[in-house]
């Protein structure tokens, strides 16, 4: 084994070195059609130590956390927990400044904590500072802020307080940034 894989197992409480490629997982997942590698490549990747391929794969951003993968795996991994650590891993680091994917990532925990639920104007402002990419997208968040799809003040809710303890218990445990 790895110290890569012993990372991962450990952090993610996922038994990685049990999978045998059955690539059931990938045949269910959502987003395996918008993504460079499959769930079950990433397990092999994580498997053989291939730390950067893993870190640097866009499916580690794209996965939607629907524990689909896990519901298939006949060893019950869970690859989106997998995936989770990874996203730790790299916005802990500042692994990837400016990337577009872990900076849309950190933005929307960002707003989630602060307002207890997506406020879009402030998390695309956010995302923007990140990837200093101010005037792309103007055109489409102009048309979304006529139809009033943006909103210039976010919208109140309630149990924001429990939303912020949410997050500071998954920060001590580090299962996530934000």
């Amino acid at each position: 084994m790895t110290d890569f894989l012993d990372y991962l197992e450990t952090e993610s409480g996922q038994p990685i070195s049990r999978c045998f490629q059955c690539k059931k997982c990938s045949g269910g997942c959502p987003v395996s059609a918008y993504s460079d590698i499959k769930a079950h490549q990433a397990v092999r990747l994580g498997q053989l130590g291939r730390e950067e391929e893993l870190i640097s794969a866009p499916l580690v951003w794209y996965c939607i956390g629907c524990k689909t993968c896990q519901t298939r795996c006949p060893n019950g991994i869970d690859i989106s927990a997998i995936l989770d650590v990874i996203k730790g891993q790299v916005l802990a680091n500042r692994g990837m400044p400016g990337k577009p994917l872990p900076a849309f990532h950190e933005s929307f925990l960002a707003s989630v904590k602060r307002h207890g639920r997506v406020y879009e104007l402030g998390m695309v402002i956010g995302y923007k500072w990140r990837v200093k990419r101010w005037t792309e997208d103007k055109e489409l968040g102009l048309k979304m802020f006529a139809k009033g799809k943006l909103s210039l003040l976010p919208h109140r809710v309630s149990g924001r307080r429990q939303v912020r303890e949410l997050f500071q218990l998954h920060k001590v445990r580090g299962e996530i940034n934000g």
